[in-house]
């Protein structure tokens, strides 16, 4: 489902701070409705958005584009938002940006657009969107800092590797939550194993409020390592969390995201991440999980009863970032109490073993079904101490995430 953000509280801050430009724009006259800070630095002139019209905000010679936009939009059931390029007017001239748009629940046209510019133009425009005072704003400039002083560091040649390593850890924690997050009446539990004490892991997960009812998590895993990996890595969470309170839909956070990296990383280095997004709605009788797959391993589903399976409905879906309209897979399920969810990365499964890799043969669904039933803590724990034991076997990044609904256990809403 879409928000805008008078429909909930708190929504309309997450979208201030959004690291992209966020326009509700009106069905009947095209005008705007609502924009985020991000969309207010952009127009020329500044902050005069709300109650223009959608076209005047861009190139006259892109009004055609956009009203075939706006007409084409879909309904956040649909399978994938309607897209296009245009020239925003920004006060120091056109700027070209890559827009998706579907239409809300209150009717409007949630528009999303990205800047279509070389990597210090995007940072420029993500410390604009970003507030002094959001701990999405702090986090991504510790992590830019701390990537300038890797860079310049691994570039001195009298630089010891006890520095490097120090370096690699803080910027590998700035890219992780600092504190996980608990939907109420649920339990999480999470791990990072980091392979390489000297260069900065691709692997992320996080699980953060959307609304007084609904929750968001994911872990994904992007390609390659070091610098390259962490700056596909903080615009990922950024973006994944200021496209899940934008819509609520998974697939269509998921299309965002490919929207977002798709034009970013191109050329000669190019990126891409796989991820599972999901919502929660915890309740008194269990909770109810609306997942998304973008080219990630299946999630496993331990349940209370001792049993667990693979969330295989999510197989097939393909990887973001790397094509222009892929296809994302999606699944509900609830969590009764007594059941686990498991998210993983393939540092885990694909660890070295005598004989080949680790899940080859479905060792960790075994392993998990063995352990069952569980709680979240317990389950981590548990495959946490698999991992350690595969020693120099794990040559991989490994992350895992755990959400529980324990026994007994009543959210406090």
């Amino acid at each position: 489902m879409t928000a805008s953000p008078t429909e909930y509280p708190d929504l309309a801050d997450y979208l201030e701070t959004a690291p992209l430009a966020f326009y509700a724009v009106r069905a009947d006259d095209r005008t705007v409705a609502w924009a985020n800070a991000a969309a207010r630095r952009l127009a020329d002139p500044p902050a005069i958005v709300t109650g223009t019209p959608f076209r005047d905000l861009f190139d006259v010679a892109d009004g055609p584009v956009l009203a075939a936009l706006l007409s084409a939009a879909p309904s956040s059931a649909d399978a994938s938002p309607a897209v296009a390029t245009a020239r925003v007017r920004t006060p120091s001239g056109a700027r070209s940006t890559h827009l998706s748009a579907n239409v809300g629940r209150d009717g409007t046209v949630r528009v999303a657009a990205v800047m279509s510019e070389s990597d210090r133009s995007r940072d420029r425009a993500l410390d604009d969107a970003l507030s002094d005072r959001s701990a999405a704003a702090a986090a991504l400039s510790r992590s830019r800092d701390a990537l300038v002083a890797s860079e310049r560091a691994r570039a001195s040649e009298n630089l010891e590797g006890a520095q490097v390593r120090s370096l690699a850890t803080v910027l590998q924690r700035t890219l992780l939550p600092p504190v996980l997050a608990s939907p109420p009446g649920m339990e999480t539990a999470a791990y990072y194993h980091h392979a390489s004490p000297d260069e900065v892991g691709g692997d992320f997960y996080d699980v953060f409020p959307l609304d007084g009812e609904a929750w968001g998590f994911f872990l994904g895993d992007v390609s390659g390592k070091g610098a390259g990996a962490a700056a596909v890595t903080s615009l990922t969470r950024y973006t994944l969390r200021a496209a899940a309170v934008f819509d609520r839909d998974p697939i269509s956070v998921l299309q965002n995201l490919n929207s977002v990296l798709l034009p970013e990383f191109r050329g000669d280095d190019p990126r891409f991440c796989t991820v599972v997004y999901g919502t929660v709605v915890p309740s008194d009788e269990g909770a109810v999980i609306d997942l998304a797959g973008g080219g990630h391993p299946p999630p496993l589903h331990v349940r209370g009863d001792g049993t667990a399976r693979y969330v295989d409905d999510l197989l097939g879906g393909q990887l973001v970032g790397g094509l222009p309209t892929p296809h994302f897979t999606s699944h509900r399920l609830v969590l009764s109490p007594g059941d686990v969810l498991l998210l993983y990365s393939d540092g885990v499964t694909e660890a070295r073993v005598a004989g080949g890799r680790y899940d080859d043969d479905g060792d960790l669904l075994t392993f998990v079904a063995d352990s069952a039933p569980t709680t979240a803590t317990d389950l981590v724990d548990r495959v946490t101490t698999l991992v350690d034991g595969f020693g120099e076997g794990l040559q991989d990044d490994a992350a895992l995430l755990a959400l529980g609904m324990p026994r007994g256990a009543s959210s406090d809403r």
